[in-house]
């Protein structure tokens, strides 16, 4: 819990055919030895994640990907991998050797790229081996439509200014909406509402609980944390009315039952479908499940992998309370951390979790696959 979450780092993700340089490019980057450098194509197999700082924007996650023109059975999976990578970059840098020349499989790339509106820098590494003339390098801009940076990996060349030229390029709106900071005025006071149950992990609090926490601290207000069953007792023997009162989702009845109409209620869920999602897009899923039948399939998706408890939410839980809403059995398919399916068909309901362990962008692109194949979605 001592560092940045991965969700709440920018992605920048490195592209380009085998033996571009990509590997050679985030060892730059990091200015450490992070990935597999080598003359032998398809050294990169599956995404290589890097955490770092980049100043002023911050922690980043640089990712480093399989080649895209990559061959064989095996590197077909290679490339699907490399391509749902796209799904989560903030940024993409796309690499060009510079003793190469720009073919099919580089305008392919970046056309996907421009679709998917992810903001692009272009590269021309290995200039140390053959630097690229003026001519040269107008003709890479004008056949594939953007800007290039000459770099050296070797040598450090050009380094600093890619940086410079990511902190540019950076969309301003990837963090998205505050957790709770904007529904709070310097000096308010939120009350959270915090179930210890069987899921709980020892000796700690979990991330959206944390990341809501420090949000509210960074607005300059106040905190006060509670178990649900104490929630009545500190509202009757606080000297200052609380703003906001968000509880975990589970304890929301009675949390409702004891909160005074005139103290705004809310959960973490809810916020973090704000913060992560379209919240109103989330609101319309939690509305579809009155239209579940018996019989209907429903994926539970996951942004991470953990060790389930005995009653677990995602597992247990949710799956109880939706057969009790239908009366009757439902099919369930889970899936967690990057496995996620892209046809969704066949599911009548998809539940998400919050987010808290993957980026803006992703939890956005799982919304967008949702809506463009008609199926609703919410989060837990």
């Amino acid at each position: 819990m001592q560092d940045t979450p991965k969700g709440n780092r920018l992605h920048i993700a490195i592209f380009g055919l085998r033996n571009a340089g990509k590997s050679s490019l985030i060892n730059a980057l990091t200015n450490q030895d992070i990935a597999l450098v080598s003359n032998v194509p398809g050294t990169t197999t599956d995404p290589v994640y890097k955490a770092m700082e980049i100043l002023p924007i911050g922690p980043v996650m640089l990712i480093d990907t399989a080649g895209i023109d990559d061959e064989g059975a095996l590197g077909e999976l290679r490339v699907e991998r490399t391509k749902q990578v796209m799904n989560k970059a903030d940024v993409a840098i796309v690499v060009i050797a510079a003793d190469t020349r720009p073919g099919d499989f580089e305008h392919k790339l970046i056309a996907e790229l421009k679709a998917k509106q992810i903001p692009l820098v272009g590269v021309i590494n290995k200039m140390d081996i053959a630097t690229p003339d003026n001519e040269r390098k107008s003709k890479f801009a004008q056949q594939l439509g953007i800007s290039f940076l000459e770099v050296s990996s070797l040598t450090r060349e050009g380094i600093e200014e890619l940086k410079h030229t990511i902190i540019r390029v950076a969309p301003d709106t990837w963090e998205g909406p505050s957790i709770v900071g904007d529904l709070l005025d310097s000096g308010d006071l939120a009350v959270l509402v915090i179930p210890i149950d069987l899921a709980a992990p020892k000796g700690r609090l979990i991330l959206p609980q944390v990341q809501t926490l420090r949000d509210i601290l960074d607005h300059d207000a106040y905190a006060l944390v509670v178990k649900e069953r104490e929630l009545r007792d500190a509202l009757d023997n606080l000297p200052k009315r609380p703003k906001l009162v968000i509880t975990d989702s589970q304890a929301f009845l009675k949390v409702n039952a004891d909160t005074p109409p005139d103290i705004k209620l809310t959960s973490f869920s809810i916020l973090f479908a704000r913060h992560k999602g379209e919240l109103e897009t989330l609101v319309a899923g939690a509305k579809a499940i009155e239209k579940l039948k018996p019989g209907d399939r429903v994926l539970i998706a996951e942004g991470c992998t953990h060790h389930r408890q005995a009653d677990d939410i995602g597992k247990v839980q949710i799956p109880r309370w939706l057969r009790q809403m239908v009366g009757g059995e439902l099919e369930f398919d889970w899936v967690a951390g990057s496995q996620y399916p892209t046809e969704l068909s066949k599911y009548r309901l998809i539940v998400r979790c919050g987010a808290c362990m993957i980026n803006r962008r992703e939890m956005l692109y799982r919304v967008f696959q949702a809506k463009e194949q008609g199926i609703p979605i919410v989060n837990y």
